[in-house]
């Protein structure tokens, strides 16, 4: 069987689309901050909706071993509030991979946060896969979250995390 995709390219932001049901999104910044002070933030998840108080409502770990997580989140996305239940790997110094599901809007999605040294500071290497569940939402989530969702995670999370590291 062969995968019909569809590529959406702009720089080192990429969309692709993996049938109609699965759009995998990626980006990567640089923040001028060390790479323990980015990682330290990015994965201090209980205080995430302090720091990004646009993308994250709260977050309650349930549950840890070691560096597996498993949370519950209220999230912020197209106006709306959505819960979701988050199983996470932290990965000590390098950032985070997390499957992440919200049966209430109807995804499922894996993220991965990885992080590495830049002449600059740190290197933010994000890639999001989505799978949209309900067959309705395809319609109007794909274009959404397709076009809008990386440019409002850049504004929500990377945006406020140079605010709170790029003190210079």
């Amino acid at each position: 069987m062969i995968k019909k995709m569809a590529y959406i390219l702009s720089s080192a932001h990429y969309c692709k689309i993996l049938y109609m049901n699965e759009i995998t999104l990626h980006n990567q910044w640089v923040v001028k901050a060390p790479i323990d002070d980015v990682f330290r933030i990015m994965t201090d998840f209980e205080r995430f909706p302090e720091h990004f108080p646009k993308v994250a409502e709260s977050i309650r770990i349930n549950k840890r071993a070691g560096n597996y997580l498993e949370m519950d989140a209220t999230v912020r996305s197209f106006g709306k509030r959505f819960q979701v239940k988050m199983k996470t790997q932290i990965l000590p110094g390098k950032g985070f991979i997390s499957d992440n599901n919200s049966y209430q809007f109807g995804t499922s999605g894996h993220e991965e946060l990885l992080l590495s040294p830049h002449a600059q500071g740190t290197l933010i290497d994000y890639t999001y896969q989505v799978t949209i569940h309900k067959k309705w939402l395809r319609i109007v989530a794909r274009p959404l979250i397709r076009w809008y969702s990386m440019k409002y995670w850049e504004k929500a999370v990377i945006d406020r995390l140079k605010k709170i590291l790029e003190k210079s």
